[in-house]
């Protein structure tokens, strides 16, 4: 049973006489404050194994700590060794055992097994604070979407059969060692010719026909991945099952790629985007369009924020719901958190309509304000026009906050794979840069 650990401060535990050592030790000090939290993360390690100590162990404080370090300061897990190593103030803030300088491996192994419910946690813990404190009541809100890219290439059908062509060459190759004495050839030139044919050829007759070969060749070397998992498939070794796991969840993937590069470039349809998977690799990523920007692939991010800039509530949207359809489910969250419905709310133009104007009312939201009107009257939403120019004006901060989160706590791009990953990677930024944002408000 992992035990959590409380390790006094001593005289090794300093801060710099830094604006980023007095905010580590204001932020070390609520950490100190709800050691509670720990048993959270304890849990998540116990899931995964984790041991609190020997030398691929640490403490669960330890763990909370240098995860935090790592997105407040945007590390890789490399550049977080060498900061813990060389530095008393980061040390200081994880709290890490005399003598002890965890590696890259030990980090990523026991920082990765912290799961997004439990980040969620620290923040509604985080947001309770804020709340005693009189930082943040929660009774004036506001509310827009974003969009966190997967850690994906942008994806084409060419590129995504060339992937597929390649993974499927190295499962073969690991198969052979297996003993699948399976014969097959080596494609991976070809589709690779080929792929960067399509890329570079803006002929549509051409690219059919080179899309036709592409095609073939992912063909038939699916066709040599499925004779090889016939012949592996009465072995009982620990490493054949292995290679059948990998084989049965790339398969079907491959065989979707197959699909509608099929319907879209031979028979011309217009595959919708939920049918569309664009990466063999991150097949979670969603397709994205917001207004007439840019494609992007990750998943679509609903925040709430309230006066004090705090990032109130979170949601990592399934797919690409419009606006219109999540104003009321977001509303719904912060009265179930906050007990009551914030007093005046706002949010972009995509999220106006009268019957949500009509149902955030009905929910007790005195002043409902939307960044475009859309044929909506000032005096059905707020009370008066004077009401309406500061709601508006107070909802363009949340822009800030946004693009705060995207450049300083990486936010626009998640660096770490799987679904599960990137929602832990999401919600331990928003927990980042909460943490920091408190320590600057609350006072010393």
């Amino acid at each position: 049973m992992r035990q959590e650990r409380t390790l006094q401060a001593s005289i090794f535990d300093l801060f710099a006489e830094h604006e980023i050592g007095r905010e580590l030790k204001a932020k070390s000090g609520w950490l100190d404050e709800h050691r509670d939290l720990l048993g959270l993360v304890a849990g998540d390690l116990r899931r995964h194994g984790v041991k609190e100590t020997g030398r691929r162990g640490l403490p669960a404080e330890a763990v909370l700590g240098c995860a935090l370090l790592k997105q407040y300061r945007q590390l890789s897990y490399e550049e977080l060794a060498f900061h813990l190593e060389d530095s008393a103030s980061f040390r200081a803030f994880a709290r890490l055992p005399w003598g002890r300088s965890p590696k890259k491996s030990v980090l990523h192994k026991t920082i990765s097994a912290i799961r997004a419910q439990t980040w969620e946690e620290i923040n509604r813990a985080l947001l309770a604070s804020a709340r005693q404190d009189k930082l943040e009541s929660g009774k004036v809100v506001r509310v827009d979407s974003t969009v966190t890219a997967a850690l994906i290439h942008e994806p084409s059908d060419s590129s995504l059969l060339w992937d597929a062509v390649r993974v499927m060459v190295r499962l073969l190759q690991e198969a052979d060692l297996l003993g699948s004495a399976t014969l097959w050839h080596d494609h991976c030139h070809a589709a690779k010719k080929r792929a960067r044919a399509i890329k570079y050829n803006r002929g549509r007759p051409k690219r059919v026909q080179l899309y036709r070969e592409l095609l073939k060749i992912t063909c038939t070397t699916l066709g040599y991945l499925r004779q090889a998992a016939e012949r592996l498939t009465p072995a009982a070794e620990l490493a054949v099952e292995l290679w059948q796991a990998q084989v049965r969840y790339y398969q079907p993937l491959i065989e979707q790629i197959i699909a509608q590069t099929e319907r879209r470039v031979l028979n011309g349809e217009v595959v919708p985007a939920g049918e569309k998977l664009v990466s063999l690799f991150e097949p979670h990523a969603d397709i994205i369009v917001k207004g007439s920007r840019d494609v992007e692939y990750g998943h679509k991010l609903n925040l709430t924020t309230g006066r004090s800039g705090l990032i109130l509530d979170l949601v990592i949207e399934a797919g690409n719901p419009a606006d219109s359809e999540r104003l009321l489910p977001m509303l719904e969250r912060h009265i179930a958190f906050y007990g009551e419905a914030p007093r005046q709310a706002t949010a972009d133009g995509g999220y106006a309509s009268r019957e949500n104007l009509r149902r955030a009312k009905t929910r007790g939201v005195r002043d409902m304000a939307f960044h475009k009107k859309v044929g909506l009257r000032i005096e059905d939403m707020v009370k008066s026009r004077w009401v309406y120019r500061k709601l508006r004006n107070f909802r363009a901060g949340i822009e800030a906050g946004i693009s705060c989160l995207k450049r300083a706590y990486g936010l626009g791009r998640c660096t770490w794979r799987g679904l599960d990953h990137f929602k832990t990677y999401v919600w331990s930024s928003a927990v980042a840069y909460n943490l920091a944002l408190f320590a600057r408000l609350r006072p010393t």
